[in-house]
């Protein structure tokens, strides 16, 4: 595991709040935003078997700041509680100013994959 893990995008057209369909304009949408932060917190957790992965069961997040398309945004993740099978990561996001463009926390869940599938 990993205390913290942080990784940079460049926003595209695929990710604005227009195409997704969370509003109409052409600006990084707060999904995309979500789909970072959960990425970044996962990655955290690179201790895992083939057997295994880790699953979001809990995200709250602020969405403080617009962002272009072709604006630079960085994503840090840090694990602030770990217990059992249990992760709870501390999450930023920020854009190439250092402005927080979002931030909030995420909880993940270490599963069997086999057995995680064969419950669906």
């Amino acid at each position: 595991m990993l205390n913290s893990f942080s990784q940079t995008i460049i926003v595209n057209s695929d990710q604005t709040a227009e195409q997704l369909g969370s509003g109409l304009l052409p600006v990084f949408s707060t999904p995309a935003m979500i789909a970072l932060m959960e990425n970044t917190a996962m990655k955290c957790i690179d201790d895992l078997s083939e057997q295994d992965s880790s699953v979001g069961i809990a995200i709250n997040v602020k969405h403080l700041k617009a962002s272009a398309v072709g604006s630079e945004i960085s994503c840090e993740a840090k694990v602030v509680a770990f217990e059992g099978r249990n992760y709870s990561f501390q999450l930023v996001v920020t854009d190439a100013t250092g402005s927080v463009v979002g931030e909030g926390t995420h909880d993940r869940v270490v599963i069997n994959i086999e057995k995680f599938m064969s419950r669906l």
